[in-house]
């Protein structure tokens, strides 16, 4: 990466393998902006050598963060947090709300019982199969770097479009069926209002009679 002036954005973190690939790209003279949750830099687990280090208030902003400021993932071997990225990456990509090329860099077989089991969710129709082209895999290094620096499959989206836009309208017909009861209310606030003015001003009258009537 650092030799073909790619930088690198990941969690900010010092240990584990993401340690490991900032301290490899540092070394080289590469590029490295890390996103790390104000709780892990309290754990001491933030990296302390990097040229950028954004400290968010989440690990769902952190997420966010990191897509904003890349153009491209690398997918390496790792635990639940690695999955839960990966897969909010995928869906995004899937629902046309961003276009970034994903790969799995597939380390001594690591990912391959995960790709079988997203071959089930194909097979099961659980996932389209227009989808099966957000997915990389690769064992090696170099081929891993040039997919997430190359372009983004782009899964059609017209169906979801005219489905927000379906929805959008749905939106506004509720809004102005709001506005109409509100209005109505109003309607039916002023005539109980005329009313009990009505009903004032006619006692008003029958004191007024009852009044004279004792008068005289």
């Amino acid at each position: 990466m650092a030799r073909r002036g790619v930088g690198l954005v990941y969690g900010g973190g010092r240990i584990g393998l993401m340690g490991l690939v900032a301290d490899a790209v540092l070394d080289h003279g590469g590029r490295v902006h890390g996103v790390i949750p104000g709780h892990l830099v309290r754990a001491e687990t933030a990296h302390e050598r990097l040229d950028h280090l954004d400290v968010v208030s989440s690990m769902h902003e952190r997420k966010c963060r990191m897509e904003e400021l890349s153009d491209g993932f690398v997918v390496l071997p790792g635990g639940f947090g690695t999955f839960d990225e990966v897969f909010e990456i995928l869906a995004w990509n899937q629902l046309g709300l961003i276009a970034k090329p994903l790969v799995f860099l597939n380390v001594a077989g690591y990912f391959t019982p995960l790709m079988a089991a997203i071959d089930h969710m194909f097979d099961a129709g659980f996932v389209k199969e227009t989808s099966r082209t957000l997915l990389n895999v690769t064992d090696d290094v170099a081929r891993a770097v040039d997919i997430a620096t190359g372009p983004a499959c782009v899964v059609d989206a017209k169906r979801r479009d005219v489905d927000v836009d379906a929805k959008r309208r749905d939106v506004d017909v509720d809004a102005k069926r709001r506005d109409v009861d509100v209005d109505a209310k109003r309607r039916d606030v002023d005539v109980d209002a005329k009313r009990r003015d009505v009903d004032v001003d006619a006692k008003r009258r029958d004191v007024d009679v009852d009044a004279k009537r004792r008068t005289s």
